[in-house]
């Protein structure tokens, strides 16, 4: 399919039909490069994985809290280089653990 225009045609459009909420320029840049060689437009993610909570993730985090329930979320989440608020989700809403017990654990 060939629009005919050049991206910063394409951006000026965008601009003036959705105004601040309009795509950005990187977006219509890159969408534009992809329709010229042919590829059409597929979704452009950051590249990280969908989601982090997985049955896999979810078994690993429960290994590191059996092991040692002094371990807070930010600790398994460098541990298992995973994001603070995923870990935190799992231990909450699949182990029903509401906060972590760190004020009693002791401290070497």
């Amino acid at each position: 399919m060939k629009i005919g225009k050049r991206a910063s045609e394409m951006l000026a459009l965008f601009t003036l039909a959705y105004g601040e909420y309009s795509v950005k320029k990187s977006r219509v840049f890159e969408c534009h490069r992809r329709f010229k060689e042919g590829r059409g437009v597929q979704h452009l993610g950051s590249g990280q994985a969908k989601t982090q909570r997985t049955d896999t993730n979810v078994d690993r985090v429960r290994n590191l809290v059996g092991s040692d329930q002094c371990l807070g979320v930010r600790v398994i989440a460098e541990e298992m280089n995973m994001n603070r608020e995923i870990v935190r989700q799992i231990v909450k809403e699949d182990f029903g653990m509401r906060n972590f017990p760190q004020n009693l654990c002791l401290k070497s």
